[in-house]
């Protein structure tokens, strides 16, 4: 390989419309690190910290992902965080991990069919049908505790979806890790994801293949509801407890992570590791802002901004790609 191919390769691997997630992870962390060169935000413990912190929201972004392969967006997952960590959490005592675990990620596949099912049959936007079920399911975590917290006492629940550790690696890094690349392995090694990616980029090629594309994307919109139960999970290990404002303020923050990371509003593309990345991003700058003062409403402006960034790039590729 001669050194002009070289350069030319490397190049091509620069300019690709996803790179550009990691130039603002990098200018991000070292700008943080220029400012807070006086504070603990560069230390190991602090970096496995924002790991630990965005893992539900890293879960919800990948699990995301799949809703928006096939063109669908998904607001209902916040309200499905926290509906599932209440029924973990009133489930554990009486019936243990295996019982409250299975009904929490039973309950959002549930609410994902019931999401594709009816935005399928009754032929209207996404969005206005998980807006509703959004508004149905924050009623009912508000009446099923009557707006009390639940604690989380199971030490094996919190072990395995709040603090433990295998062999010194935290579990909800571990988690980030096989949700990373379970998704990308879905998306990009098998013929599923490929159905899916034209679901949403080429729905009238995909029909002329023969690709159903409504049993697809009541699958698509199950897994994003799915991902959103475990979220749930692990907020409730990690926080040793359920309340109904769980997973309230992260909707935001999840399409923001998917949007920076490299993947469509639209449909058709996905970056499964630029979603991850950009779920960390927004972890590091709320640390970094938290860390140099900041209040939590500029951190809410914040996450707005990045938010109207991220969708104007997206519909600039939209209109130029």
């Amino acid at each position: 390989m001669t050194t002009q191919t070289q350069a030319t390769m490397l190049k091509q691997l620069l300019l690709r419309r996803d790179a550009y997630i990691y130039y603002i992870f990098l200018i991000v962390l070292s700008f943080f690190a220029v400012l807070l060169h006086d504070t603990a935000f560069l230390s190991l413990d602090n970096l496995l910290n924002i790991v630990r912190q965005t893992t539900p929201v890293t879960v919800m972004a990948v699990a995301l992902c799949f809703a928006l392969a096939v063109g669908h967006i998904d607001l209902s997952i916040g309200a499905v965080v926290a509906v599932s960590a209440l029924v973990a959490a009133l489930l554990l005592p009486q019936y243990g991990v295996l019982v409250a675990t299975v009904a929490a990620l039973g309950l959002g596949a549930a609410v994902g069919f019931l999401n594709g099912v009816l935005t399928e049959k009754l032929q209207v936007s996404s969005l206005l049908i998980t807006l509703g079920t959004m508004s149905v399911l924050a009623g009912v975590a508000r009446q099923l505790t009557g707006m009390e917290s639940v604690p989380v006492l199971h030490d094996g629940f919190i072990f395995w979806f709040g603090g433990g550790e295998l062999f010194g690696i935290p579990t909800l890094l571990l988690w980030t890790v096989a949700m990373a690349l379970l998704g990308y392995l879905l998306l990009n090694k098998l013929r599923f994801g490929r159905h899916l990616l034209a679901v949403g980029g080429q729905p009238q090629a995909a029909r002329a293949m023969g690709i159903a594309l409504q049993r697809l994307r009541v699958q698509a919109l199950m897994i994003s509801a799915t991902g959103a139960a475990l979220a749930g999970l692990l907020y409730a290990g990690r926080l040793q407890g359920a309340r109904y404002t769980l997973g309230e303020a992260d909707l935001l923050t999840v399409i923001a992570a998917v949007a920076i990371g490299g993947t469509s509003l639209f449909g058709g593309r996905v970056c499964i590791f630029g979603a991850v990345l950009g779920s960390w991003l927004m972890g590091m700058i709320n640390n970094g802002l938290i860390l140099s003062g900041f209040s939590t409403n500029e951190q809410m402006v914040a996450r707005g901004v990045i938010l109207i960034v991220a969708v104007a790039i997206g519909v600039r590729e939209v209109k130029h790609g």
